[in-house]
Order: C-alpha cells, then sequence, then structure tokens
C-alpha cells in the first residue's frame, strides 16, 4: 500500500509537469486529473478530463499525460480515460491556479 502511494506522488510530482498549451497552469492545479489509481503490479489508470469537451489541445493534453506518467521509472503500464462527468468547471482548480489565471 505505501508503494502504490509513493507512485501516487510521484505520478503528482509528474502531472504537474504538463501544461495545458492555451493557460500558463499545469492539469493537476487546473483539476483536470480527477482520478489516480496504481494498482499492486504498478498499473496507473488515470482520469483525466478537459476544459472544454471540444480542446483542441487534447490529443496532445492526452499524449503529453500518458508519456511522462510512463517515463515514471516504477510504472509498469498507464491508462488514461478522459472523461467529461463531472464536467470541469474553474472551482476545481486549485488556489494557486486560480490566482495565476487572475481568478483570486
Amino acid at each position: 500500500m505505501e508503494q502504490e502511494y509513493l507512485i501516487e506522488q510521484k505520478i503528482v510530482q509528474m502531472l504537474k509537469t504538463v501544461y495545458d498549451p492555451e493557460l500558463p497552469v499545469n492539469i493537476y492545479d487546473l483539476g483536470l486529473i480527477y482520478k489516480i489509481e496504481v494498482d499492486d503490479k504498478n498499473n496507473a489508470v488515470i482520469e483525466m478530463t478537459l476544459t472544454a469537451p471540444n480542446c483542441p489541445a487534447a490529443d496532445f493534453l492526452v499524449e503529453d499525460t500518458h508519456q511522462k506518467v510512463a517515463s515514471i521509472k516504477d510504472i509498469n503500464n498507464v491508462t488514461i480515460n478522459l472523461v467529461f462527468e463531472p464536467e470541469w468547471d474553474k472551482e476545481m482548480m486549485s488556489e494557486e491556479a486560480k490566482l495565476d489565471l487572475g481568478f483570486l
């Protein structure tokens, strides 16, 4: 259990290096990551969303997220599930992201 937690922390750190090309904030602080699960074989499943269903950067964001998480040494396999429920809302952003984007 501790191992999965440590890997989840590494995943979060890596997700904070993925930026939406239209916004100067990483996808984790934007609130685009809904769920991170790591099983006992170090397979990661990430549920993420987009700021809008027709986001022009969708393919880039999903691929960048997959590549960066897959680059973590302890990860065996990465599955990215793009979901739109619940619909993303600016209230899902971290306080830091809201500040960076002028919402505070």
